[in-house]
């Protein structure tokens, strides 16, 4: 089987101005394709680094591809650093300038002389023609291994990937299995919690191969089984997914590319239930996660920090004599304020979160605090309470997370 790194070339992406979703995306596709994939690595603008860089490549994978540094400015050097590694002289390829100036002259562009730069290739390397910019690619194959170079343009790359690479990686290693993967999704659950129920398929798994992979507020577990067809690899699969379900229950909300927006949105639709929402700290990522699962079926949303607000929900309290010893009791006031918000919205489910942070914590991630979630019917509650409450992005996603997570509980057990 055949080994592959990544070598993303760019100071922009050194620099944080551009997000490196290239590696991601063939990362995907060399998974698909049955390649191992063992080191990515981002490199930038510099001769001598590129030049480290892509030694070590060679000398640890069988397939090296490239992304950038293709195009015709001084700081485009990916050409002269292949050549260089690989020990040619670059040339020029004819046929490669009379496409770059084909396509200045169709656009009613005037070449400039740096753009003759892009039509150099190494000496000996296999031109690759690409068809959606000026920037060809080619491929060098080197006694180590084969090294394939890309443009750095998104839709360039992938262009070149599905149409040449993966047609040319096929042949070379005669690639005839493929890895498939299932993603199932769990909410409530903690990655301690489902590794302890689960370890076991970790441990001894071969293929399909079984992985563990936390968010906040999620956990996704990974099965992959290698097969001729992704139809047998499915098959593979398909035990070792029953098995988890088995384990896991209703923990598991979605599978694949499915959130929790598409399973509460779905279950509202099929109860026909409406839902409006009083969040406190978390500034709206409750509603507008709400909002992604089913527009029509949100009815309102109230954003509160601090009690003046929280005062005016607790206006359609059932019990408005009460309200100042709730104060108090902070999962009674949760309850309340899910009563209220629904009275309020006139809906069919009331939802309420309602945080006490701890102020001098200012810690982006699982902030010291206490906050209290209920949701009812106007007749049942169910609550949560967590020990965190914080106001960095990590905390308000994971919250809001397991906001949707108690709806969809809630759905599921027949509250309404």
């Amino acid at each position: 089987m055949a080994n592959a790194e990544i070598v993303a070339i760019g100071s922009e992406l050194l620099l944080g101005q551009i997000v490196d979703t290239n590696s991601t995306w063939l990362a995907q596709r060399l998974t698909a394709l049955g390649v191992n994939l063992f080191y990515k690595a981002v490199v930038g603008d510099n001769p001598e680094r590129m030049r480290e860089v892509l030694t070590r490549a060679l000398e640890r994978a069988d397939v090296v591809i490239t992304s950038g540094g293709l195009g015709p400015t001084q700081d485009d050097l990916t050409r002269e650093a292949v050549a260089e590694v690989t020990g040619r002289k670059l040339i020029l390829h004819p046929p490669f300038l009379e496409q770059i100036e084909h396509r200045f002259r169709t656009r009613g562009f005037i070449m400039t002389p740096n753009n003759e730069r892009q039509a150099y290739m190494p000496e000996g390397a296999i031109p690759v023609n690409n068809p959606n910019g000026t920037a060809p690619s080619f491929v060098v194959e080197d006694p180590r291994g084969s090294i394939f170079v890309l443009p750095g343009v998104p839709f360039e790359l992938k262009w070149l990937f599905d149409n040449e690479v993966a047609p040319y990686l096929r042949r070379k290693f005669s690639l005839s299995e493929i890895i498939t993967y299932r993603l199932l999704k769990v909410a409530e659950l903690g990655e301690s919690r489902v590794d302890d129920l689960m370890g076991h398929l970790i441990a001894n798994s071969r293929n399909p191969t079984v992985g563990v992979l936390a968010h906040p507020g999620q956990v996704d577990i990974r099965i992959a089984a290698k097969a001729a067809t992704k139809e047998d690899a499915l098959r593979l699969i398909k035990p070792v997914e029953a098995e988890m379900r088995q384990l896991i229950g209703k923990h598991i909300f979605a599978v694949d590319e499915e959130t929790m927006e598409d399973a509460v949105g779905k279950l509202l639709r099929e109860k026909n239930k409406t839902i409006a929402v009083c969040e406190d700290l978390t500034g709206g990522l409750i509603a507008e996660r709400l909002q992604e699962a089913e527009p029509e079926r949100f009815r309102e949303g109230v954003i509160t920090n601090g009690q003046t607000p929280l005062r005016r929900v607790l206006a359609f309290s059932r019990q408005p004599a009460r309200i100042e010893e709730l104060w108090d009791k902070p999962q009674q006031l949760a309850e309340e304020l899910a009563w209220a918000v629904r009275a309020q919205a006139v809906s069919d489910l009331g939802l309420a979160l309602y945080s006490l942070p701890d102020l001098t914590d200012r810690s982006e991630n699982l902030a010291r605090g206490q906050s209290f979630m209920a949701i009812t019917d106007g007749n049942d509650f169910k609550h949560r309470h967590y020990n965190m409450a914080g106001r960095g992005r990590p905390d308000r996603t994971r919250m809001s997370f397991n906001a949707l997570a108690l709806v969809r509980l809630a759905l599921l057990e027949g509250m309404v």
